[in-house]
């Protein structure tokens, strides 16, 4: 999940607390203030009804003509007057809590609810005798009011989750929008065009991660410009001195008059220029596949053909190899088995791997095995070689790391590092598995498109 979704859905979900919230709050004192309107109005009755109905006054009659006529009756309302005997819970029509009765002994004024019917009582002294006073009555007007509160919070909530959810996806989107203008910007930049920088505006955090690309891209140009020169004059001024010295090698052990011993030591002099010339190779071709790759020649290259190449190329290095291929599993398109590439490089890649299993195979067979599926093409190349030891399998793609079980074996470490640069400058990936004594098989794995 990205980052403006991640926004967007904290946002939506914040939202959704901060109004659940709020509607219980209106809710909730909604319904208090409702029932204590309604059983305030009760109580009122009660009083009027007990007055009426106790008092001594010689115009009780015409109070109870004015009541009736001037105060409003509830729907359902009625008046009980109850004859109270010691502190025994009286006989009632309905089935009332002992607790609504407690309260009336103790002179307070009761109130109960069961669903939308609601009762309110107290006591009344007259000449020496105590009568519980209760009224009753319903409140449909009331429940229906907070029906339609209830049904406009509910609406009300959905809707402002589902408006605040587009207000967090356009906020998340305009906040955002700065940073994938920077990643946009960021990918332009490769080894060939370092040059380049991103727009710094104003001083905020965005424009402070801006300088800080730029601050990196600068220090990125001075290191591959460093490197660069290096290769390139490199090339030339080690390789000079190599020749020269090979060459006068070369003539001096020409010469007839050379004792045995001096015979072994320039012999030992040539081999180990020839060594250094092989290691300096090594080394610029790996400083360069990880640096102006870029710069070199791409095309459209067939890997059926480049397989056929490399088997060619290894074969004349190593005559008693036995390569084997398999194209047994390529489809009848050939769009699906060629892929833009530096063909020297990548050549070169997959020649050093079958080169490794051919040798460390002592030339046992060694299967290449092409595949294309769902747009990425599969090179397995297979042994019956000596293996790795699984502790080493991790470090055998940093420079000049051998395997522990290889000393009888010539090598310089630099050959398998040297494969994976060039596969990572194509977008590709190594695998790799192995058994010790049983074999390796390396897939390589290059993106078509």
């Amino acid at each position: 999940m990205n980052i403006a979704k991640k926004i967007t859905l904290l946002f939506a979900i914040l939202s959704a607390v901060i109004i659940t919230l709020l509607s219980g709050f209106v809710w909730y004192f909604s319904n208090e203030f409702a029932f204590e309107d309604f059983y305030k109005r009760l109580e009122a009755r009660v009083n009027i009804a007990a007055e009426i109905k106790f008092s001594d006054d010689k115009n009780n009659n015409a109070y109870a003509k004015v009541r009736n006529q001037y105060l409003e009756r509830l729907p359902d309302e009625k008046e009980y007057f109850i004859e109270k005997n010691g502190t025994s819970i009286p006989k009632f029509e309905m089935d009332l809590p002992k607790s609504f009765f407690d309260n009336i002994n103790a002179g307070r004024l009761s109130r109960y609810r069961k669903e939308n019917h609601f009762y309110a009582g107290k006591l009344v002294t007259r000449n020496q005798q105590s009568y519980i006073v209760i009224v009753s009555a319903n409140d449909p007007f009331g429940f229906r009011e907070l029906r339609d509160l209830q049904k406009i919070l509910i609406v009300g909530f959905f809707l402002s989750v589902f408006t605040s959810f587009i207000v967090g996806w356009k906020f998340s989107n305009y906040m955002l929008n700065p940073l994938r203008n920077i990643i946009k910007s960021v990918k332009k930049i490769k080894a060939e065009n370092l040059h380049l920088r991103l727009d710094v505006k104003g001083t905020d955090e965005m424009s402070q991660l801006s300088q800080t690309f730029n601050n990196m891209l600068n220090r990125l140009e001075t290191a591959f410009e460093t490197q660069n020169n290096f290769i390139s004059n490199a090339s030339h001024e080690l390789r000079t001195p190599l020749t020269i010295i090979s060459g006068e090698v070369e003539l001096a052990i020409r010469n007839e008059d050379l004792s045995d011993k001096q015979f072994r030591a320039l012999t030992k002099i040539r081999d180990e220029a020839e060594r250094l010339e092989h290691i300096l190779t090594s080394l610029l071709g790996l400083a360069q596949s990880g640096f102006n790759g870029q710069n070199q020649p791409w095309e459209q290259v067939r890997m059926d053909e480049l397989i056929l190449e490399t088997q060619n190329a290894v074969t004349q290095v190593h005559p008693e190899s036995k390569i084997e291929i398999d194209f047994s599993q390529l489809p009848d398109d050939e769009s699906k088995i060629t892929l833009k590439a530096n063909r020297n490089l990548i050549k070169l890649a997959i020649t050093n791997i079958v080169s490794n299993a051919c040798k460390y195979s002592n030339n046992k067979p060694v299967l290449i095995t092409l595949e294309s599926k769902l747009n990425v093409l599969s090179i397995a190349i297979k042994d019956q070689g000596i293996g790795i030891p699984q502790g080493d399998i991790q470090h055998i793609f940093e420079p000049f790391y051998r395997a522990s079980n290889t000393s009888p074996f010539k090598g310089y470490g630099i050959g398998l590092p040297l494969s994976l640069n060039i596969i990572r400058l194509h977008r590709g990936s190594i695998g790799i598995s192995s058994q010790e004594k049983i074999g390796t098989e390396i897939k390589v794995l290059l993106p078509i498109s």
